[in-house]
């Protein structure tokens, strides 16, 4: 069979193109005055100029990244650099920026090549296709970035490159690229702590005496801590305001629209309790990103969030720990995603976005094991639906049903190949997931019919968050007793050696 990775890079990048046109979000602007703002003025006053509201809050290595972009921009046109020009988006400025976004997808590319060749997977078996598939085509990435606009492609290239190196065994290379990662976009910072137990347990704890161990320490040490030297050193008079634009604690627990995550179950159990016992109080739904105080629920700190977090991922840390060398490159990948679902399911101020930092590790073990495999279907069927209030413009309904749709069918169809004894989900997990249909019926039809459009305009965006979390944290629950190897049934879990049968695929 003929290698079909690059007709498959082809065939998006198509769709991409096609895509630039649609709609997209109020992070157009942003990044548009990121490109401003790294152009027209100095180093100094990056992270202070508040201009727009949409100020600068990535850290620097990605405003390198606008600057770099801007040296381009300004032959395209020079007026989308000027920082008092808000919300400007001529024609020009409209395709530069979409085809940035293409361009930069190339990291992202080579990136899925990495993690497909680390798995062993032969390039002209179902896995390795499979993978293409699932990765290249991503409809969450072609949501958040080719519609809504970011450049999230971009740095999931740089994580997907992480991690091919570490299950390589390029334990400094693999350090190294991730903490790049993290001078690019600090929200990744949630997937550290599985990078740093593999490489303290399999890297340094693995040299033969102390000498090297220590050796081994102060080299991972260097080549961690350099990128941020790189990325902060320039920036070391302004850290106070840099560290106050990268972390701010004064929004609130939850974003305007609420992540599928167990705040969104606490805010509107919150709300019922509040409508049961007639207590008034601050809303939590008001469209706002501010700091909120629940009417009769606990008021949840940043602080609570953080411990939670912190709590949830160290069962499979220990885990990781403990691992034997021939299983820690599987394990290590439900560390990662497990890590990622702990902070998106307890983190503080999450974006729906992020799900992401799940979604798109979780296509790897897809690949390798039938029970992973399982509930990486469940989640995606919740994962990818929470992303439609992204994309809330009229135009936009059928590109967001049809993508979807087409999506979820592909990865179902690649189980049952990948899989050929794959016997799909229990009752309820099928009920869940059909129940998803009901949502886009009572929004586009019987809100209508039964004139509740205007009366009760928030109650979609309050469905969708809240039983796309009930799948999250469904998820989140039974997957991780299964990566901790609480099982029930009969045992799935021969993914070492399914990963070396593949390798001998021809």
């Amino acid at each position: 069979m003929k290698d079909l990775f690059w007709h498959l890079v082809g065939i998006a990048t198509g769709l991409k193109i096609l895509l630039i046109p649609a709609y997209h979000s109020t992070d157009f602007e942003v990044h548009r005055n990121w490109l401003a703002i790294t152009h027209s003025l100095p180093l100094d006053r990056w992270y202070v100029e508040a201009t727009s509201e949409w100020t600068l809050d990535y850290p620097p290595f990605f405003a390198h990244f606008e600057w770099l972009l801007s040296q381009v921009a300004k032959y395209v046109d020079p007026r989308m650099l000027e920082v008092q020009n808000l919300n400007y988006e001529s024609k020009a400025t409209v395709y530069f920026q979409r085809l940035s976004v293409i361009v930069t997808d190339l990291v992202y590319v080579l990136g899925v090549r990495s993690c497909l060749g680390s798995l062993g997977l032969a390039r002209n078996s179902q896995q390795h296709f499979a993978g293409s598939m699932l990765l290249l085509l991503n409809v969450g990435l072609l949501f958040v970035d080719h519609i809504h606009f970011q450049y999230n492609g971009f740095l999931f290239g740089l994580l997907l490159l992480s991690i091919g190196s570490l299950i390589r065994q390029r334990f400094l290379w693999s350090a190294f690229i991730f903490a790049v990662l993290l001078n690019f976009k600090h929200i990744f910072l949630y997937l550290a702590p599985a990078f740093g137990v593999y490489l303290l347990r399999f890297y340094c704890l693995e040299q033969v005496n102390v000498v090297s161990t220590s050796l081994a320490f102060v080299k991972l040490l260097a080549v961690g801590l350099s990128p941020f030297v790189l990325s902060l050193g320039p920036f070391w008079r302004q850290l106070p305001e840099v560290f106050g634009r990268l972390f701010p604690f004064k929004r609130g627990l939850t974003h305007a629209y609420w992540a599928p995550n167990f705040w969104a179950i606490y805010n509107t159990a919150d709300k019922v309790a509040a409508g049961v016992l007639k207590v008034e109080g601050s809303s939590t739904s008001s469209g706002l990103v501010q700091e909120v105080r629940h009417s009769v629920l606990p008021t949840i700190q940043p602080p609570v969030t953080f411990v939670l977090t912190v709590i949830f991922m160290l069962p499979i840390l220990v885990k990781l720990f403990r691992s034997p060398k021939s299983q820690s490159p599987l394990v290590f990948l439900r560390s990662v995603v497990l890590c990622g679902c702990s902070s998106f399911v307890f983190g503080w101020h999450v974006h729906e976005k992020a799900i992401l930092m799940v979604l798109i590790p979780l296509c790897l073990l897809t690949l390798v094991n039938r029970e992973d495999a399982r509930y990486a279907y469940i989640l995606s069927i919740a994962g990818y639906f929470s992303l439609f209030p992204l994309l809330f413009d009229a135009d936009l309904y059928i590109p967001r049903y049809s993508l979807y749709l087409s999506y979820v069918a592909m990865l179902y169809g690649q189980l049952y190949r990948i899989f050929p004894n794959f016997r799909g989900f229990h009752a309820l997990e099928w009920i869940y997931m059909l129940g998803f249909l009901t949502i886009p019926l009572y929004e586009h039809l019987l809100a209508f019919l039964l004139h509740l459009d205007k009366r009760l305009p928030f109650l979609p965006l309050l469905l969708t968050s809240v039983y796309a979390a009930l799948g999250v944290l469904y998820f989140f629950g039974a997957y991780y007793l299964y990566a901790l190897g609480f099982t029930w049934g009969k045992a799935t879990s021969s993914s070492s050696s399914s990963v070396k049968r593949k390798r001998k695929t021809k």
